[in-house]
C-alpha cells in the first residue's frame, strides 16, 4: 500500500462515525504526532472519505497542518468500509496489558526523563502501576534478601594462559575485512575501533586468572568490569544497573549501614 499526502480540507469525516474523540484525547494525539511524527496514516476510501483516523485529522488541524499522510483503500465495498470503521476502533480495545512489564517500562522511561503523558496514560494511572509493581517487589523481598554480596574469588586450579581468557577470531576477521574495504579513512578508523566489541570473553577462566593475579592486575581487571568486587563502584561506573524499586531499597540499606 502506498502512503500519499492529502490536503486536510479535502478529507471527509464519516457522518455515522460512532467513535468519539474528546478535546483532551485530541490534544494527546497532537502531542504524540509532535513528538513521534506520523506513525499511522489516515485510511480513506478512494474518494477522500475517512475510514480510520478521525482523531488524527482533528489533531492535525489543532497543529495547524495543511497536509496529512493517507492510505487509500478504494478496493473495499460499502459494507466492508462500514465494518472496518467499527473494527479499526474495537480491535485495539480488545488487547490487554501485562501491568508488571508496563510498570517497568514506565520506570525506565521516567529515569530517562521522558514525558510519560505522551504515552496516553495519565499521571494517576502511571503512579498506580508503578506503586503496585513496587508493592509486589517488596513482597518478594520476604523470599529473597535485598543484600547484594560480591563474589569471592579464590584459586581453584592452575592459572589460565592469557589465550584462554578470550577468543579474538571474530575481531581478526572484522579487522581484515575493514582494512581491505574501499571506504573513507575516518570510517575505517571508526570501524577498527568498534571491531574490538566482538572479543568473546570466557568469564569462568577470567575469574580463575583474577584469583591468581597480583593486586595491581586485579584492580585493573575490576576497573575494566571483567570482574565485579565493589558493587557500589560497579553501579557508579555504569557496569551494573538497578530498577527504580531496587535502587530505592539498596540506597536505603546502604544509608542504614
Amino acid at each position: 500500500m502506498q502512503v500519499t499526502k492529502t490536503n486536510v480540507e479535502k478529507l471527509i469525516p464519516y457522518a455515522k462515525n460512532s467513535r468519539t474523540h474528546s478535546d483532551a484525547q485530541v490534544a494527546q494525539i497532537a502531542a504524540s504526532i509532535k513528538e513521534f511524527g506520523w506513525t499511522n496514516p489516515i485510511l480513506v476510501d478512494g474518494e477522500n472519505g475517512i475510514i480510520a483516523g478521525h482523531g488524527r485529522l482533528a489533531a492535525a488541524r489543532k497543529l495547524g497542518m495543511t497536509e496529512v499522510p493517507v492510505i487509500e483503500l478504494s478496493h473495499l465495498s460499502e459494507t466492508q468500509k462500514k465494518a472496518l470503521i467499527i473494527a479499526d476502533n474495537k480491535l485495539a480495545l480488545n488487547a490487554s496489558w501485562d501491568e508488571s512489564l508496563l510498570a517497568i517500562e514506565f520506570e525506565e522511561l521516567q529515569l530517562e526523563g521522558f514525558d510519560l503523558k505522551l504515552t496516553g496514560f495519565d499521571e494517576k494511572e502511571i503512579n498506580d502501576l508503578i506503586d503496585s509493581n513496587e508493592e509486589e517487589s517488596s513482597d518478594d523481598e520476604s523470599k529473597y534478601t535485598s543484600k547484594v554480596s560480591a563474589p569471592v574469588y579464590t584459586p581453584e586450579g592452575p592459572k589460565p594462559q592469557i589465550g584462554e581468557l578470550y577468543d579474538k577470531s571474530k575481531v581478526a576477521e572484522l579487522i581484515e575485512a575493514i582494512k581491505s574495504a574501499v571506504i573513507p579513512e575516518d570510517d575505517r578508523e571508526f570501524l577498527l575501533d568498534a571491531a574490538t566489541r566482538h572479543f568473546q570473553f570466557n568469564f569462568q577462566q577470567i575469574a580463575e586468572y583474577y584469583a591468581h593475579s597480583s593486586p595491581a592486575v586485579q584492580r585493573l581487571m575490576e576497573d575494566s568490569a571483567l570482574v565485579i568486587i565493589d558493587f557500589d563502584k560497579a553501579i557508579e561506573n555504569g557496569f551494573a544497573k538497578l530498577s527504580a524499586a531496587l535502587s530505592d531499597i539498596y540506597t536505603q540499606e546502604t544509608n542504614e549501614e
